[in-house]
């Protein structure tokens, strides 16, 4: 039963973060779990067989990008107009502090059996931290706080940049610069996260996540350690 449902969950709209996390777990298990054991068993044809007739999608994508103009980027606008780059905004954290958040999940449709009884009813509210595991942490940061982040970021962390103000950044040409993948902190991983303020650090402990905010104090006595240790 948690099967079906976690399967219909996945497709809700729920935290990417989640998804990438149970995605790595399941794949990580295929590695470990390494090739069947015994022989492996010689192939044979068996019956008539015929060419495949269906044209090759690669070529057809190729085909389909010749007709297009080289510089696709005068269609589209500049980048900071792209309302799918627009970071949802957060407040600045005052101080240091820490606490927690159960990010309950509501079902907005009913799950049912093949033979039409309801398995799990609309409205039913449960916990995804109770199935799935959030193997990295969360990084959110104003633009400004990016330094901050890379330096504080494990190397499996995500980085996501909030809004501040006019303030929202790239983060295209942030990934480029820096040589690491930076991420939008999109409106609804806000609401699940019960997000407010950066930076935070967002991290699993069980079946809560941990939101630590930092504040002013902590960032500047982290720059000044930085500066020291050259």
């Amino acid at each position: 039963m948690r099967d079906r449902l976690l399967g219909r969950y996945r497709r809700g709209p729920i935290l990417a973060a989640l998804v990438i996390g149970n995605m790595l777990a399941a794949a990580s298990a295929v590695a470990l779990a390494g090739p069947a054991p015994g022989p492996i068993s010689s192939r044979s044809t068996i019956g008539r067989v015929w060419p495949i007739a269906e044209p090759d999608a690669l070529a057809e994508i190729e085909a389909k990008v010749a007709t297009l103009p080289s510089d696709m980027s005068k269609a589209f606008g500049p980048r900071n107009t792209w309302t799918a780059l627009k970071a949802a905004p957060l407040g600045v954290a005052g101080a240091d502090r820490t606490h927690s958040v159960v990010p309950f999940y509501t079902l907005d449709f009913d799950i049912t059996l093949p033979d039409g009884k309801t398995l799990y009813p609309k409205g039913f509210t449960f916990n995804p931290l109770t199935y799935v595991k959030l193997p990295q942490r969360l990084v959110v940061v104003h633009p400004r706080d990016l330094g901050w982040a890379l330096r504080n970021a494990r190397a499996s962390d995500f980085i996501l940049l909030s809004a501040l103000g006019s303030q929202n950044g790239d983060a295209i040409d942030l990934s480029e610069k820096t040589g690491r993948p930076i991420y939008i902190l999109e409106e609804r991983v806000k609401q699940r996260l019960g997000l407010t303020v950066a930076p935070v650090i967002v991290e699993q402990s069980g079946t809560r996540l941990m939101l630590t905010e930092y504040g002013p104090k902590s960032r500047a006595a982290a720059t000044a350690a930085k500066g020291a240790m050259r």
